[in-house]
């Protein structure tokens, strides 16, 4: 700590200059006539011990935004900078067969609480399942899991069969 200031915290994620533009198609030829610029310039940061949330009028680019960040779609240019054991990776660039593993270390959690969660499911189910999809660790190993993140921010564990 200097004058005050807490330490560096390690960069996980940067997106710098990211673009998503769509093509606007007319005629029987199908040509480009314009651009529709659902993102256009983003930049930002995530530290660790962070949790970054894009918040905006609907419309805006949000769900566009989050997904050229996981490369569900391809953005048009810009970097999204992902710390991968050490070693930085531009996601945007990367090629394909690698995307999977590195898409381990990111989630995206929709807006639409009635769309993205369950009400049957259990805060144990809901925060285990991306540790089922991708495969970590046993029943017990996810449950110690899932119970930490819960402290982690803040919820009691007792919550964990609601």
């Amino acid at each position: 700590m200097r004058n005050g200031e807490p330490p560096a915290r390690k960069v996980l994620l940067e997106v710098k200059g990211l673009r998503k533009h769509f093509p606007i198609r007319r005629g029987l030829l199908q040509r480009t006539i314009g651009q529709v610029k659902a993102v256009d310039g983003v930049s930002c940061s995530l530290n660790e011990g962070e949790t970054l949330s894009l918040v905006g009028e609907s419309g805006c680019g949000k769900t566009t935004t989050s997904r050229c960040i996981l490369r569900a779609l391809n953005p048009t240019s810009g970097q999204v900078l992902l710390t991968d054991n050490g070693e930085v990776v531009d996601v945007a660039r990367v090629p394909k067969e690698r995307l999977r593993p590195l898409r381990r270390q990111m989630q995206m959690i929709f807006q639409d609480p009635f769309a993205s969660l369950n009400p049957r499911m259990t805060l144990l189910d809901i925060v285990g399942e991306p540790l089922l999809v991708h495969g970590e660790g046993n029943a017990q190993a996810r449950t110690d899991r899932v119970v930490e993140l819960l402290r982690l921010v803040g919820l009691r564990p007792e919550y964990l069969r609601r």
